[in-house]
C-alpha cells in the first residue's frame, strides 16, 4: 500500500458525504460479502483505537458474519481525551462512561457480545505506546486471525498508529488485516487518488443493517450530542456520521491477499 504523503489533518467540515455517495471511482470498487472477508474458521479481531471507531468501521460486518465465528474486540484507548477542557465530559467521566457506550451500541446491533480486552493506553498516547501495543497484540494474533482496524492513513494519530502497530503484530504471525477509513472520508477527496481502491472491497449493507449502524453510533452520546459546558459541537457531528453510515463498508486489503 503506496505511502499518502499529502496532508490528512482533520479540520473544517471536510468532504461532504454527497461528493462520496457520488463518485464512480468508489462506485465501480467490487463488492465482497462477510464470509469472503472472513473466511470459515477464521477468527475476527477488531483492534478499536477508541470506543465507536469498532462501529464505525465495521458495525455491518458484526452483524453480517456467519454463525459460529470468533470474534475479539481489542477497545485500545478509553476514549477520554474527547473533550479537552469540558466541565460536562472530563477525563474520568469519559473513562468511565465511553466502553459502557461501546457495549450498548453492539447490544443495539443485536449482536452477542463479544470477547472483549481493554489495553487502558492512553487517548492521544498511542503513537509513543505502539511498539507496545505491537507486542501485546503479537501475543494475541494467531495464524489465519483477520485483524481489522482503522487505515494507516486516516488522519488521527491514533488511528495511524493503531495501524501500524497491527501491521506489524500480523506480519510477525501470518494474520491477515483489513484497514477501514474513518477520518479519512474527511480529509481526502473523490478523485484525489489519496484512497488505494485498487486494494478495496465493499461489503454492501442491507438496509436493516444500515439502520442498526445508525442506532447503535446514537448510543455513543459523549461524541454525537453537543458539549454544553463549551458551547461546542458533537465530536462526531451528523455530518461526519452521514459521511461515514454509508450503504456499504470499505476494505482495504495488502496486495499480496486476494479477496
Amino acid at each position: 500500500m503506496a505511502a499518502v504523503t499529502r496532508d490528512r489533518r482533520i479540520a473544517g467540515a471536510g468532504t461532504a458525504a454527497g461528493a462520496w455517495r457520488g463518485d464512480a471511482g468508489l462506485a465501480a470498487v467490487a463488492d465482497i460479502d462477510a464470509a469472503a472477508l472472513v473466511p470459515p474458521g477464521a477468527r475476527l479481531v477488531v483492534v478499536a483505537p477508541h470506543p465507536d471507531d469498532e462501529i464505525l468501521a465495521c458495525g455491518g460486518l458484526l452483524q453480517l458474519l456467519p454463525a459460529g465465528v470468533r470474534t475479539l474486540l481489542v477497545a485500545v484507548t478509553d476514549g477520554e481525551a474527547s473533550h479537552p477542557g469540558s466541565s460536562d465530559w472530563p477525563r474520568e467521566r469519559l473513562r468511565a462512561t465511553r466502553p459502557g457506550e461501546t457495549m450498548a451500541a453492539l447490544a443495539c446491533l443485536g449482536i452477542g457480545t463479544p470477547q472483549l480486552l481493554r489495553m487502558g493506553i492512553a487517548d492521544g498516547g498511542v503513537t509513543a505506546a505502539e511498539a507496545a501495543l505491537a507486542q501485546r497484540l503479537g501475543a494475541l494474533l494467531a495464524p489465519g486471525d483477520v485483524v481489522l482496524t482503522t487505515w494507516r492513513y486516516d488522519g488521527h494519530p491514533d488511528h495511524e498508529a493503531t495501524a501500524r502497530a497491527c501491521l506489524a503484530a500480523a506480519a510477525r504471525c501470518g494474520a491477515t488485516i483489513l484497514e477501514a477509513p474513518i477520518w479519512g472520508w474527511h480529509w481526502s477527496a473523490p478523485n484525489d487518488g489519496a484512497m488505494p481502491l485498487a486494494q478495496a472491497r465493499k461489503l454492501p449493507l442491507p438496509p436493516a443493517a444500515q439502520a442498526r449502524k445508525r442506532a447503535a453510533m446514537a448510543c455513543f452520546h459523549s461524541q454525537v450530542l453537543p458539549d454544553t459546558s463549551r458551547g461546542a459541537d458533537p465530536v462526531v457531528p451528523a455530518h461526519a456520521l452521514d459521511r461515514v453510515l454509508l450503504p456499504f463498508e470499505l476494505y482495504f486489503h495488502e496486495p499480496e491477499r486476494t479477496l
